[in-house]
């Protein structure tokens, strides 16, 4: 039982930017790097090892903890975002809806901000009340923005997005995402733009209406942690010097460097880096001058 620093897979998203390759160490051969999946068990993208084996091949069920028993599937996948273009207007849908017609998981997520240039900002959830049937013109007349609330957003800013919450991340930001582990998104605006063969990427409009939550969106704050539902609990740390952690039966702990620089034991850790502690690991140190976003079941 070691900790394993993870190799994630890169995405080439058309609207990705190139921060992830020349801050953050990422390595792809294709421009842009959009995403990287840092800790991934599902098959668009799983994460890798030093010896090129999956993480999903190499961990056991104990390493993995007790929690995990609860879900059909591994029930988490975390990644980098870096948008240099807006992202699509979307929603996920919930388990329930998922898994009957899509044999997937449904999609409930949080985003931590790592960097948002100036004016840089959000789309989460509709700004009132509205119905199905004024959602669906909205979208046939290219006039969806106005009725979602745009937040703009700054570096250590956290906002948790339930499943059926229609929004979009903006030009500008640079997240750092824990989801469910799900590759399901359904698209309702995409600004017209054309894939690198020359298509406009598909629309699930009919889907997207089936199971958007029509209220009008209140953000969901947590006192003792940046976000937590059934899936994940994440929490932030700085780290000045030496700080002990424990990793204990019930969860593997996921553990991404943000800032800085330090070690984990006597591996070195850097911005961008994240490395998976098996569950049952027991105590372990990270040291340095770092922030850290730790996450676990």
């Amino acid at each position: 039982m070691e900790i394993l620093k993870l190799y994630p897979m890169c995405k080439d998203y058309i609207w990705g930017g190139n921060k992830l390759k020349e801050k953050y160490g990422k390595e792809i051969e294709q421009t842009p790097c959009a995403e990287s999946w840092e800790l991934s068990f599902h098959k668009d993208g799983l994460t890798r090892l030093v010896d090129g084996k999956t993480l999903a091949e190499r961990v056991t069920e104990k390493e993995v903890g007790e929690n995990a028993k609860a879900f059909p599937f591994f029930p988490v996948l975390i990644k980098f975002i870096d948008a240099q273009q807006n992202l699509s207007i979307q929603v996920h849908p919930s388990d329930e809806y998922a898994l009957t017609h899509e044999n997937s998981y449904g999609k409930t997520e949080m985003w931590y901000i790592i960097e948002a240039e100036e004016g840089a900002g959000i789309y989460l959830g509709f700004n009132r009340d509205v119905t199905k049937e004024e959602f669906e013109q909205a979208i046939k007349e290219n006039c969806l923005m106005e009725l979602l609330n745009f937040y703009e957003v700054k570096a250590g800013e956290c906002y948790f997005i339930p499943s059926g919450t229609i929004h979009a991340i903006g030009k500008g930001c640079l997240i750092y995402e824990i989801q469910q582990n799900s590759n399901l998104t359904y698209r309702v605006y995409d600004y017209g733009r054309k894939d690198k063969n020359g298509k406009e990427r598909e629309l699930h409009i009919d889907k997207a209406l089936e199971v958007t939550n029509l209220h009008k969106f209140e953000p969901i704050t947590f006192e003792d942690c940046l976000g937590k539902c059934e899936y994940f609990t994440v929490q932030k740390y700085d780290i000045k010097g030496e700080k002990d952690f424990f990793a204990e039966q019930e969860s593997f702990q996921c553990v991404t460097c943000t800032k800085g620089s330090g070690f984990i034991e006597d591996m070195e850790i850097k911005q961008g880096d994240s490395y998976f502690i098996p569950a049952s690991f027991g105590k372990y140190q990270i040291k340095g001058k770092l922030e850290i976003v730790l996450t676990k079941i």
